[in-house]
């Protein structure tokens, strides 16, 4: 909770990434708060516990209404991809030359982004989704120690300055700066 929210206001994707390694780990306690609060919450400083254990708590009751107790994900995380997809598409379409760089690291993100969507088989996602999923396989690659080959390390270098750019245009979007004309009138 606390991690989430200061990542909410710093980097968008960090947190979407954050908050898919949590609805993990709830899975992976079973949905079962009381073996969340003595492995999580109790870590945390006694003032903190009682709003963590309601976050999780939270969390928690929204997977079981959702229906994300196996897989998948919440459906603010999911509106959150949408809103990131509406925007590069907004960031796309907007004619003016401030844009190019994010365009040019689109379009450099865009092959490995079809290569990604090719072996997903039926299960696809949309450009946005798919990037978010490249970079949490590669967290869970990661985390268990496994090789990471030099062009998977090169595509995920890509995906991850694309997302970098992603991220920053949504916290000036969020602030109503990124369309607004640079032009003095």
């Amino acid at each position: 909770m606390i991690i989430a929210s200061q990542l909410r206001k710093e980097n968008i994707a960090q947190y979407l990434l954050y908050m898919w390694q949590i609805e993990d780990i709830i899975r992976a306690f079973n949905l079962d708060i009381d073996a969340i609060d003595r492995d999580i919450v109790s870590k945390f400083p006694e003032e903190n516990r009682k709003a963590v254990h309601e976050w999780y708590e939270s969390l928690i009751d929204m997977m079981r209404r959702e229906e994300v107790v196996q897989k998948g994900h919440l459906q603010m995380n999911r509106n959150m991809i949408g809103s990131l997809a509406d925007l590069n598409n907004r960031i796309l379409a907007d004619p003016r030359q401030k844009f190019d760089d994010y365009r040019k690291e689109f379009y450099a993100t865009l092959p490995y982004i079809v290569e990604l969507r090719a072996k997903a088989g039926d299960d696809k996602a949309g450009e946005i989704e798919t990037c978010f999923n490249a970079l949490y396989g590669m967290l869970m690659l990661r985390l268990q120690g496994k090789e990471i080959s030099p062009d998977t390390a090169k595509a995920m270098e890509q995906i991850s300055r694309f997302m970098a750019l992603l991220s920053a245009d949504f916290a000036l979007d969020e602030r109503d700066e990124l369309f607004k004309d640079d032009e003095k009138k």
